[in-house]
């Protein structure tokens, strides 16, 4: 029986001694032409994976290619697949009623199944429930948001309400047997920028996988992070993306000895 989503993360954190979820953003402006922007995207995956736990593609810049773009995501997924990397689909759907039901087919199922897709759930509750059962269905996960990022989450995430999703995605992984050590399928967003509100998240969402982003070019540092993580450096994943794909400009060697640090500088945090 093939390993669930957050199974197979565990699994590559603590087989490859790695916390490091490499995010990769293709931006046209930065390559020759769309064929140079495939292949150093491609690149990148293959000589990044030994330092991944996971690979964390954002659709937008898929999608700004249109057609060719849409390809490249699928080439690159299915290349994560061979290389073993579990993949996150960072879409931030959400929805209702037979829209969400549509994304979640789209994006959790068919030839995406086993992935994990992050998901909005300012519509209400009630349009996890899709993404949710599909990931379930399929061995896949999601990722709430959480406490995202960006400067501008306090304008609408403060206030306790970041604290009453966190409390809805503890009771969702509560309705998963789980055993010792294991994670559910809902985990959540905590942006790497607030450091010092992850132990508190961690305490809220005992079972979650916690998907970290900001770290590197958003100014997040690993040596802040051990909040985030379980006893032995489970339980969450930092996420870079710009300070990988695009360090040294497009040196792959240069993009390798990023998350090569970046995985040791979380190992060194975590004690581990």
């Amino acid at each position: 029986m093939p390993l669930t989503f957050a199974q197979a993360v565990t699994e590559r954190t603590l087989s490859r001694r790695t916390r490091l979820c490499v995010g990769l953003d293709p931006r046209l402006d930065a390559y020759r032409d769309a064929d140079h922007l495939k292949e150093h995207t491609l690149d990148v995956l293959e000589a990044t994976a030994p330092y991944a736990a996971c690979v964390k593609p954002q659709l937008a810049f898929y999608e700004a290619l249109g057609l060719s773009g849409m390809h490249l995501l699928e080439d690159l997924c299915a290349a994560a697949r061979t290389l073993g990397l579990p993949v996150i689909l960072d879409g931030k759907r959400g929805d209702i009623g037979s829209t969400a039901a549509a994304y979640a087919q789209g994006w959790l199922a068919g030839r995406h199944a086993g992935a994990a897709l992050t998901v909005n759930p300012f519509l209400g509750f009630g349009t996890l429930t899709p993404f949710v059962d599909t990931a379930r269905q399929h061995g896949g996960g999601v990722f709430v948001l959480v406490k995202t990022s960006n400067p501008d989450q306090a304008d609408l995430q403060g206030g306790g309400l970041s604290e009453r999703v966190a409390a809805e995605v503890a009771r969702l992984g509560a309705q998963e047997p789980l055993g010792e050590g294991e994670y559910a399928s809902v985990g959540a967003v905590v942006g790497a920028t607030h450091p010092g509100d992850l132990a508190a998240f961690r305490a809220l969402m005992p079972r979650a996988l916690l998907l970290l982003p900001g770290l590197g070019a958003q100014g997040a540092q690993a040596a802040d992070l051990a909040g985030a993580f379980h006893p032995g450096g489970t339980g969450a994943l930092a996420s870079a993306s710009r300070g990988v794909q695009y360090a040294g400009g497009l040196d792959v060697q240069a993009s390798v000895q990023a998350a090569r640090a970046y995985r040791d500088e979380l190992n060194a945090a975590l004690g581990v």
